[in-house]
């Protein structure tokens, strides 16, 4: 399992790509899938933040922060575009991130990533979880219905 940072440094085209589907309308965006106290999946929407060294996000007090904290194994998908069937999958294990400095940092990029909209910073209960990657899928497509998909899979060393 890699962080981020070494994720970007091990397959740079990868995380640029991924990077590029979360962000494509200007806030990250993508559905976070985790794993229900009985083993079932639960898939929600959420708001990821990318930088350079990191992948992360706040997760407000709900049965999705309570599948982290019980079992950090997660599946994360972009959303869909308006002009093809490109897709961005990342599978791996959240972790706690505790550190005030980090939480500081990440609330003002959240904030500053949603200007227009003038939110808060998350609130003290949101917590902020780091996604370390196992796996990742990239597809890229010329459009929709395409019938020769260009799939690349990439998997975490041993």
């Amino acid at each position: 399992m890699l962080t981020w940072s070494e994720f970007r440094e091990a397959r740079p085209d990868l995380a640029e790509a991924g990077r590029e589907l979360i962000y494509r309308v200007g806030v990250g965006l993508a559905f976070l899938a985790t794993i229900r106290p009985d083993a079932g999946p639960r898939l929600h929407p959420f708001c990821p933040l990318i930088t350079d060294d990191a992948f992360v996000g706040f997760i407000i007090p709900s049965p999705k922060q309570r599948d982290l904290h019980r079992d950090g194994r997660y599946a994360l998908h972009s959303f869909p575009t308006d002009t093809n069937e490109d897709a961005f999958y990342l599978t791996g294990r959240a972790r706690l991130v505790e550190d005030t400095t980090d939480r500081e940092q990440f609330g003002a990029q959240f904030v500053d990533e949603r200007a227009q909209f003038h939110v808060p910073l998350p609130a003290l209960e949101d917590t902020l979880f780091a996604f370390d990657i196992e796996s990742c899928l990239l597809t890229r497509t010329q459009g929709f219905g395409d019938h020769h998909p260009r799939h690349e899979i990439w998997r975490a060393p041993v």
